[in-house]
Formats: C-alpha cells, sequence, structure tokens
C-alpha cells in the first residue's frame, strides 16, 4: 500500500470568473490524523492486518506515513474507539475480531434481567439461496434479482428459547454457506462470516419496536400467540460503510431486556 496521504483540499480559484468563487462551496480540509486514520483503515479493508493480527508500532507507523507519532496514536485512539483495532497494554494494537470474547456481545444489547451475559445456543431452522425481497435487496443495495442466502434460527438462553432471527446476506459474497456449515461451527456466527467469508462486520444499525407474536412465531419461541415480542432490525456494515447483512429478530424480554449506551 502507498504511503502517500490523501490529496488535501484545492486551495486555490474554483472558478475562472468573477463570480464563480461566491457560488462554489467552500474548500474542506481533513485533519492530518484523519488522513493518516484513513490511510490505516484502508490496510485493514485491503486485507494488509488480518483480524487479530499485530499492525505495525505507533513509530513505525509514524516512518512509513512520514508524520509525528503523536498524529498516529490520534488516528489509533480513534480506530480503537469505533472497535476496529484493540489495544493490547505491553503488547501493541491488534486488529480487532470477532472471536474475542469481549466482541462475542457487541451486536447483541438483549442482557438477561439476573445473571451475567453468556453465549446462547443457535438451532437453525432453515438455510437456503433465493432473490432477496425487494424491502431487503434495498437495504443490502442489491437488485431484487440479485442472489441472497436466508437463515432462519432460534437462540435459547439457559434451555429457553428467546430470540427468533430472519438473516439476509448478499448471496455473491457468501458462497458456499449451507446449513450444515452454521450447525457444525462452534463459534460466533460473526467469526465464522470473517474467517470464510472474508466479511469483518464494523458497525450496525437497529430500528426497534414492538409487537405482537403470530401463531408460528409463538409456536417457535414456546409463548403465547399474540404475546409482546421486541422486534429489532439491524442492517450491518463492513468497511466502506458496504451493507452486507439484514438481520430481523423478535425478542422474548420474560426474562430479559434491551440495554444500549449512549455517548
Amino acid at each position: 500500500m502507498s504511503s502517500t496521504l490523501p490529496p488535501a483540499a484545492n486551495n486555490g480559484p474554483t472558478g475562472s470568473g468573477a463570480g464563480a468563487s461566491s457560488s462554489a462551496a467552500a474548500p474542506t480540509f481533513s485533519p492530518l490524523y484523519q488522513q493518516i486514520k484513513a490511510l490505516i483503515t484502508r490496510s485493514l479493508q485491503s486485507g494488509e492486518w488480518k483480524p487479530g493480527e499485530l499492525i505495525p508500532s505507533e513509530v513505525e507507523l509514524a516512518s512509513r506515513f512520514k508524520v509525528s507519532q503523536g498524529t498516529v496514536r490520534k488516528a489509533i485512539d480513534e480506530l480503537s474507539a469505533e472497535n476496529l483495532v484493540v489495544r493490547r497494554q505491553g503488547k501493541g494494537t491488534f486488529v480487532a475480531t470477532h472471536h474475542e470474547a469481549r466482541a462475542h456481545f457487541r451486536f447483541l444489547r438483549l442482557k438477561p434481567d439476573a445473571g451475567e451475559v453468556h453465549a446462547g445456543d443457535s438451532r437453525v431452522i432453515e438455510v437456503k439461496r433465493l432473490r432477496a425481497p425487494s424491502d431487503v435487496a434495498r437495504l443490502l443495495d442489491m437488485k431484487v434479482s440479485d442472489s441472497a442466502v436466508y437463515i432462519k434460527r432460534v437462540m435459547s438462553f439457559d434451555d429457553v428459547p428467546t430470540i427468533l432471527e430472519e438473516i439476509w446476506l448478499p448471496g455473491v459474497i457468501f458462497k458456499g454457506l449451507t446449513a450444515e456449515r452454521l450447525i457444525d461451527y462452534k463459534g460466533p456466527m460473526y467469526g465464522l462470516f470473517e474467517t470464510e467469508f472474508g466479511t469483518h462486520m464494523i458497525h450496525a444499525d437497529e430500528k426497534i419496536r414492538a409487537v405482537a407474536a403470530s401463531k408460528d412465531e409463538a409456536w417457535l419461541l414456546q409463548v403465547g400467540s399474540g404475546s409482546p415480542l421486541l422486534s429489532v432490525e439491524r442492517v450491518s456494515f463492513t468497511y466502506g460503510d458496504k451493507p452486507v447483512e439484514v438481520r430481523r429478530g423478535l425478542y422474548v424480554t420474560d426474562r430479559h431486556h434491551y440495554q444500549n449506551e449512549l455517548n
């Protein structure tokens, strides 16, 4: 990867006539540390440093990009705050990975009312490849005719069915994903996506509303028909704000609650 900094905005005239400058948009400038952050992110995206790997030290990166160590540190600080990298005292900075225990519940905000958060058991009901429905295609920036992978599963905690999920993934990225592979894999689903399909979930947007359980949903979750459920629609993104997953979950909240941190 080239260590050349992204070009700064042109500070010169933007028009040839006297009145052009009054109508032209004012130039925008990116702070130097933001430019370094963009370069490091580009290396993460390209796979120069893979999930779980140690990245070069601040001194090495400062030399590579021909900037001060303080500038690199500020860029790394932001990447760490965004969970793209993980600092480890005395060891260095590593590319974040969904295989780390600390990342397992990053995208799951359902917490038990009592006891500690722990991994649930997944029962895969269905996996199939089909054309993406129009609403899913729009969220994933796909054509309706494009292939998608559809997954339906139930997550149980302490043997109690708690989450019913429908997951949609771009077929072109997740070729070869089968029910057998999901059942055999014992780690977190996002860890599987990261390791075998080269797709690292960076951030997500969620929409939450209250709904009533349909007859089929109630049967799968072992609750009464019409029981109140928490509906959570999540769109997850990888590098470059590229949407790569639509996940629609129905949560039973008799023993759990949804918890988020607002900063």
